[in-house]
This record gives C-alpha cells, structure tokens and sequence, in this order.
C-alpha cells in the first residue's frame, strides 16, 4: 500500500503550510484564542481562497471531491500550527450530509454554500452523562406538520456557537435518525465558552426547535459519521505530536547544564528517539485508517479507525509528558507552545473515545477472538 502523498497533495501541504508560518504563527493565535469570538474571520476566509472549505465537497456542488488523504493532509497541517478555526466540525458536518444524499435538494443548496465558506456546520455528538456512547440519547424529535420538533441537550458541540447548522442525532420513536437544525430556529438556545486547550464549544438545547430531517440516515450513518471525525482528530494529533517533537528538540539545544546544551546528553537523546518513533507509529495507524475508511468493509473501517484512535492517543500521552519534562518548568507555563499543544493533544485524547474506549470496541469487533488465540 502507497502511503506517499500525490503531487497535488503535497502542494496543499507546502502552500497551507506556508501561509500558516508566515500569518498564524504562535502569539498571532493566542491573540486570537483570547477575543470574544475565538476565532478569526480573517484566517477563515483566508482557508476559503485556499479551497480548503470546499475540499471535501462533491464537485457537483461547487467542489474537489477531496478524499480522505487530501483531508488528512490538511488536518496535519492545521494539528501542527494549533489552528483554533471551526474546519473539522464543518468537514464533519459535509460528511454527514455527503451520506445522507449531496442530489438532495435541501442537502446540496447547504453544500454549495458551504464550498463558498459563506456557512459553518457542527455534528452535535455529545450529550450529557453519556460519556462515549453515541447511541445514550435522550433528545427527542416528534414528527410536526412541516417537519420534526426536538427536544433535548447536546453538551461539548466543538464550535457550536460558531456553526450556523447543526447535525444533530435525536431518537424518533424507536430509532435514531439525524436532523438538520438551523442557528437561528425557535427554541433553541447557545451558551458558548472556551475549552482548556483554547478551541470554543457549546451547550445546546432544544424546546420544540424546528428540525429537518437528514434523509433516512440513522444510527449507521452516525456511526461512520462518528468514525469520519475521529480519523480527522488523529491527523490533527499526528500533526501536534510532529511540532511537539519538533518544539522540544529545539528547546534541548538552547538550554544549557553543565555548561553544555542538554540536547548532548544520552539519556534525553533516548526519551526524544522514543517520542519519535510514538509519532511514527500513530502517523502509520493514521494513514491506513485514512485508506479503510471509504474503501473497507465497515468492521474493517471500525478497526481500522479504532486502532488508529487508541495508538494516536498513547502516542499524544507520551510525548506530551516527556515534552513538558524536557521543557522543565517552561512546559506548564503558557509562554510557550509545547503547553498548548500537550492541551490539545490532551483534549483530542479523551473526545470521541480514549484509548480505553477504542482498545475495548477494537477487540469486541469480529474475528479478534479467533486471531488473538
């Protein structure tokens, strides 16, 4: 299996990359973590022009019909710079109504304009007291005369102040279908706030809010919905973990004991060969998870996915540590990025599943038993 990047691909890489040294370097994003909004209209159109937003859309709505590779390589890049931007929850968001039908009407209109950056979207994952469980839902949809009414509360929706459509899973009798809810529908209301590792989130709730319905997508849409999103927060990771090695092996170079740089002493140079060889191996898990994803049995993209969450998060664990280590007390302090990145490495750890959770669903799956005896 090739894992190596396109040409194409790799020119995505090098100008986001580029643009992201040259405008959205450390304290230009810690500017922007600490504003009101906590995030930036100017960055965001900026990922616009670059095509970035209508990368993942089909190209009958106005775009490339990127594949998963194309979005690893972008996630990559926004892990390594700490991009605070709503990117993932509307690249999730487009996958999901991707899966329920992009000749949809209703569905491509919110495509196109998605493309064109003028509309954010947020997948609505969480719910209070459920922890992982995707399927633990106590919202509700009732059917009305023009569509469906929900009731109910979505907690740590990434984004979700800054979305302005929801994706939102709710039971509807005894199933689970997904539901297109707009910002602005009656009774539903937003409290926004900030999370440790600088990214927004929100709480929201439904009292009778006005909702479409998603198709006749249900809970196996979800679930790869589910599985889509924790595949982009390990190339983010993967990214974080490369500025993270990247950030402590400078630092070793320019503090000195003994007279010396501690870079020269052997028992640190072991912990950095270890924390590199932790990002190679989540960066491999990464890549064939990228490549199982749409192209697998779904088993097959279950373990896939699993396998690559539950390494991405040992690895995020180990360099994290080692990194604020090595850093000595300069680690802890928000002075500098390595905090920041061993926040976000922490956060992206413990959503959608930690290592625990991915490890458990990994060996329920079909065929482990037989292998492992």
């Amino acid at each position: 299996m090739d894992f190596n990047f396109t040409e194409e691909q790799q020119q995505l890489a090098d100008a986001l990359r580029r643009y992201l040294d040259k405008n959205y370097g450390f304290e230009a994003r810690r500017a922007i973590v600490k504003t009101p909004e906590g995030v930036s209209g100017t960055h965001w159109n900026a990922f616009v022009e670059l095509g970035l937003t209508a990368l993942p859309v089909p190209e009958q709505q106005g775009g490339f019909d990127g594949t998963p590779f194309d979005m690893l390589v972008v996630m990559q890049e926004l892990g390594r710079a700490l991009v605070v931007e709503p990117y993932w929850a509307s690249a999730v968001g487009i996958e999901a109504l991707k899966l329920a039908g992009a000749d949809d009407a209703d569905n491509a209109a919110l495509l196109e304009r998605v493309a064109s950056g003028e509309i954010k979207l947020a997948p609505a994952f969480h719910e209070p007291g459920a922890r992982y469980d995707l399927f633990e839902l106590a919202t509700t949809a009732k059917e009305t005369g023009d569509g469906f009414a929900l009731n109910g509360a979505k907690s740590v929706v990434q984004h979700g102040a800054q979305a302005d459509y929801w994706i939102v899973p709710a039971r509807l009798a005894d199933e689970v279908a997904l539901f297109v809810v707009a910002r602005g529908a009656p009774g539903v209301t937003v409290s926004d706030y900030r999370t440790i590792d600088g990214q927004r989130a929100a709480t929201l709730k439904f009292d009778g809010a006005q909702a479409r319905r998603l198709g006749s997508t249900g809970a196996a849409a979800w679930e790869q919905i589910a599985d889509y999103a924790t595949f982009l927060l390990c190339a983010e990771a993967v990214g974080a973990i490369d500025a993270l090695n990247h950030a402590t092996v400078e630092y070793t170079k320019t503090r000195q004991q003994f007279g010396v740089p501690i870079a020269r002493f052997q028992a640190l140079q072991h912990r950095m060969a270890e924390m590199l060889i932790h990002g190679e191996q989540a960066r491999s898990l990464t890549y064939l998870a990228a490549a199982r994803y749409s192209s697998a049995s779904p088993d097959e993209r279950r373990r896939a996915i699993s396998a690559a969450k539950a390494r991405v998060g040992q690895a995020a664990r180990y360099v994290g540590q080692q990194a604020v280590q090595l850093h000595g007390g300069m680690g802890v302090t928000d002075e500098v990025a390595a905090a920041h990145l061993f926040k976000r490495l922490a956060i992206i750890e413990t959503t959608l599943g930690d290592v625990d959770y991915h490890l458990e669903r990994f060996a329920s799956l079909p065929g482990f038993a037989q292998v492992a005896a």
